[in-house]
């Protein structure tokens, strides 16, 4: 398995307290607000389903599932999914998941999270290299939105 094409990692030192960025991903209704997806009324809750449509103008159409794998409180977050999901007439719950982990620590000037999604060496040939793209530069703007939601509010 080759790390570069099997992972993402991102990191970033959010200037919020832990509890603060844990409120932000462990709350299903707040991860939608930065994230990008309707968790209205929903939680994260380890071996439950969540689901939401996906609020980023022009993919609005499109329902994102996560099965939640581990709530560690303040520390770590868990699931699976089908990374770029994004065509509607593909049937991709055959396909093998993704994990993404999110962790947290907390240091002297803030919270660093990190963020992994492993797995993509499993996907199919023919959706692995695109889904490795696309899921690498959204976890990159995604750092930026939750870094924007923690520190607003």
């Amino acid at each position: 398995m080759n790390p570069s094409t099997d992972r993402i990692e991102k990191q970033i030192l959010l200037k919020a307290p832990r509890s603060r960025v844990w409120r932000a991903l462990s709350d299903a209704e707040e991860f939608g607000k930065w994230f990008g997806v309707n968790l209205t009324g929903q939680q994260f809750v380890a071996g439950q389903s969540t689901q939401g449509h996906i609020t980023y103008p022009g993919y609005e159409h499109l329902l994102m599932n996560v099965q939640v794998e581990r709530v560690e409180p303040e520390h770590h977050l868990s699931f699976r999914w089908h990374p770029a999901a994004i065509d509607i007439t593909i049937d991709y719950t055959p396909e093998p998941t993704t994990l993404v982990e999110f962790d947290l620590t907390e240091v002297e000037s803030g919270t660093l999270l990190r963020v992994v999604e492993s797995g993509f060496d499993q996907l199919p040939i023919g959706r692995r290299e695109e889904a490795f793209r696309l899921n690498d530069g959204g976890w990159g703007q995604q750092m930026v939105n939750i870094e924007r939601y923690v520190g607003a509010s």
